[in-house]
């Protein structure tokens, strides 16, 4: 059994009969039941919709403080003001001499705490490399390589590494000293979390961009990557990389995009 239901508030509204994706409530004699069909997964639309707040998990039991109440009748933010941060939002590339502190970087991590996920998995990892970050380009170099003849930038990026060639910032870091990384077993759920955790750090004054090539590691040689992550589950991927850091250049106005297709059908 997975819920935790008081029968002497519970009202036999049948609002949690009615999200519950699994059909694992019922209303039995007015109150709410849990059908233990093996199904439940902890998604908590019967605790986030409940009037008198019945319902727990308990596989979050020791998290009840993080259960907050909240007018569904309002949205926090207004479309326009989320589309203006959206328009406003571009790559940096370029950082001040300043390190995020872990403090902010456990703000950062809220966003992806609250982040969606297939099937409620949950599943994503985070690594925040800062001390390290040296070592683990050296390695992501060491296994991409192999590809420098069909891609300039990694050329580069090897060029940089044994001192070759006049660069003046590192090929695939530019001017960023920190970055964080994404597991999971899904490609979205990485991605969504990361992307969540983008957008709020533009609202803390951050910025950063995504590393393509750095990801091209796991895509090449997984076995090999994860040998530099024993704390992370190897089944997982690395599907996001992104340097992050204070922004040093702020831009003025937003740059034309090429039309998107959106097809009705």
């Amino acid at each position: 059994m997975k819920l935790e239901i008081n029968s002497e508030t519970c009202t036999g509204c049948k609002l949690c009969e009615t999200v519950c994706i699994r059909d694992n409530i019922e209303i039995i004699d007015k109150k709410a039941v849990e059908i233990d069909n093996g199904d439940c997964f902890d998604c908590g639309h019967c605790l986030a919709i409940c009037p008198t707040g019945s319902i727990s998990l308990k596989a979050f039991d020791d998290q009840k403080d993080r259960v907050v109440d909240y007018n569904p009748r309002e949205v926090p933010v207004s479309s326009d003001d989320f589309l203006n941060l959206l328009k406003t939002r571009r790559s940096i590339r370029w950082f001040k001499n300043k390190k995020v502190d872990k403090e902010t970087f456990d703000n950062l991590f809220e966003a992806c705490y609250y982040s969606p996920s297939a099937q409620n998995a949950q599943d994503v990892e985070f690594v925040v490399l800062d001390e390290k970050l040296d070592d683990f380009m050296h390695l992501v170099y060491d296994i991409i390589k192999v590809e420098e003849d069909e891609f300039f930038r990694i050329k580069q990026f090897g060029e940089y590494l044994r001192g070759e060639g006049n660069y003046k910032n590192h090929p695939l870091l530019w001017e960023g000293s920190q970055m964080i990384l994404s597991f999971s077993k899904s490609q979205a759920n990485a991605l969504i979390a990361n992307t969540r955790l983008e957008l709020l750090a533009y609202t803390m004054g951050l910025g950063g961009f995504y590393s393509l090539f750095t990801l091209k590691a796991d895509e090449i040689d997984h076995d090999r990557l994860m040998e530099f992550f024993p704390e992370i589950d190897s089944s997982k991927h690395m599907y996001s990389a992104f340097i992050i850091g204070y922004p040093r250049v702020k831009y003025r106005r937003t740059v034309p995009h090429k039309k998107i297709d959106v097809h009705y059908k």
